[in-house]
């Protein structure tokens, strides 16, 4: 009775207002991710820095990022999502500030491993809540309208890049970076625990109690509830246990194989790509504030790509969308690496922008939807660390084929083959999940 009154729920300001909530946590990651991406070409000239140098300050977010989310995603299994969100924001907030004080390179690396941290946590519980929240019909386009959030933090990253580093210096870029940790005071104050959660941990009570706080905000005609929970709410709290080893019990296990390998490769590209992008725009031999320039227009196009991938995957699915998106980042990858021409460049960098970040926003609608509210944020969360691993690795590994002699051309192609073979196995793998309740997907409809 609880989950069908919430899934009856009407689009309104509630929906809204979480989606601004969870997304501006979403545009403070991204914010901090652009800014260390800018600052590389400035700090590694400043530094004098290697290639090998620079790809391990890229990298060592990863590594926090990866264990961020899969402690993160077990604490929110246990400790509620909000609770969890809010920590997360903090840690990285605070060690982003830091990272402006950092007085040699090894301690940089270290403030960067915590703000990988916490942003490695925040973002797979951001999604559970919000994918917990939204209406069957709509999920799909709340989550990646959410994920559109870090479109918009790149712009903001851009803009402060452009107009500060070459001003006032690195240091200043980063504790505009520590600002986010003010904002927790909205979250306590407008985001509540997930109604699934609270179900799940015979919290039902506190359940009520929201679900008619959120029908009277609505204007929703509300009745006192009965006293049992529905046959699909105890459902729901059998399907699975919280622990590691249900991910691989045989009801998710071709979901967690197809949902890691795909996280591995989409993390792997991107962070390849884009923590060097600044870089690779400065080695065609455009001098630092046209870096930016360029820089900010590819990264604008993410957001027409959030939008696309927002109407189509409630539209064709998450399976095709997803697949798609993720072959044309390749088609465009591939050409953004052998352009000639400054033209050809911001002409093919934009597109892969679009078709890129259109398939971040729908991985981050697809994964939490596989799994039960018991393994949900669990799930989620190892998803994206395991994906992490390859942003560990893409960063220093194309520091060191630079070193040794490989040209762009090269890296482009091997970037493109990526996204080429996890598109192949979501096609294979993946089950379709639109316009289907949560609890109808853990049960494999």
């Amino acid at each position: 009775m609880i989950l069908e009154r919430l899934e009856r729920l009407p689009v309104g300001s509630f929906h809204y207002k979480l989606l601004v909530v969870t997304g501006l946590g979403w545009l403070f990651d991204s914010m901090d991710t652009g800014i260390i991406s800018f600052v590389l070409p400035v700090l590694a000239k400043e530094w004098d820095l290697s290639a090998a140098q620079v790809g391990w300050i890229g990298s060592v977010g990863l590594i926090g990022m990866a264990l961020g989310a899969v402690l993160a995603g077990t604490i929110a299994d246990k400790l509620g999502r909000k609770n969890v969100f809010a920590a997360t924001v903090i840690l990285y907030s605070v060690s982003t500030g830091m990272c402006a004080v950092a007085w040699n390179y090894e301690s940089l690396l270290f403030f960067r491993f915590l703000v990988g941290f916490g942003l490695g946590g925040e973002l797979p519980v951001a999604a559970t809540l919000m994918s917990e929240y939204a209406p069957s019909h709509l999920r799909g386009r709340f989550i990646v309208l959410l994920e559109s959030f870090w479109g918009v933090g790149w712009l903001v990253a851009a803009l402060i890049s452009y107009v500060i580093i070459p001003k006032f210096g690195w240091q200043v870029a980063f504790i505009i970076g520590a600002l986010p940790a003010l904002y927790v005071f909205a979250i306590r104050l407008h985001m509540p625990e997930s109604i699934r959660y609270l179900i799940s941990n015979k919290k039902i009570d506190e359940a009520k109690r929201i679900i008619l706080d959120l029908e009277v905000k609505l204007g929703v005609e509300s009745k006192p509830f009965d006293k049992e929970l529905s046959a699909l709410e105890l459902g729901s709290e059998k399907t699975a246990k919280p622990q590691f080893s249900s991910l691989w019990s045989e009801q998710f296990r071709v979901r967690t194989i197809m949902l890691w390998l795909t996280w591995f490769g989409i993390v792997y590209s991107y962070y390849g790509i884009f923590m060097w992008l600044p870089s690779i725009v400065y080695a065609q031999g455009l001098e630092v504030v046209k870096t930016f320039e360029y820089v900010l227009i590819m990264t604008t196009a993410q957001l027409p790509g959030y939008f696309a991938a927002a109407w189509l995957v409630d539209k064709i699915g998450r399976r095709y969308t997803l697949a798609s998106f993720l072959l044309m980042s390749g088609v465009c990858s591939y050409f953004f690496g052998n352009a000639e021409t400054a033209t050809s460049l911001l002409m093919w960098g934009a597109a892969m922008s679009f078709f890129n970040l259109g398939a971040w926003g729908v991985i981050y609608t697809y994964t939490p939807e596989l799994y039960p509210t018991s393994i949900r944020a669990l799930g989620s969360g190892w998803a994206a660390g395991f994906g992490r691993i390859g942003g560990m690795l893409a960063p220093m590994l194309v520091g060191v084929l630079l070193a040794n002699g490989f040209g762009i051309e090269i890296i482009f192609v091997m970037f493109a083959s990526v996204f080429a073979i996890i598109s192949v196995i979501v096609l294979a793998l993946g089950i379709e999940s639109k316009q289907k309740s949560l609890e109808q997907i853990e049960l494999g409809g």
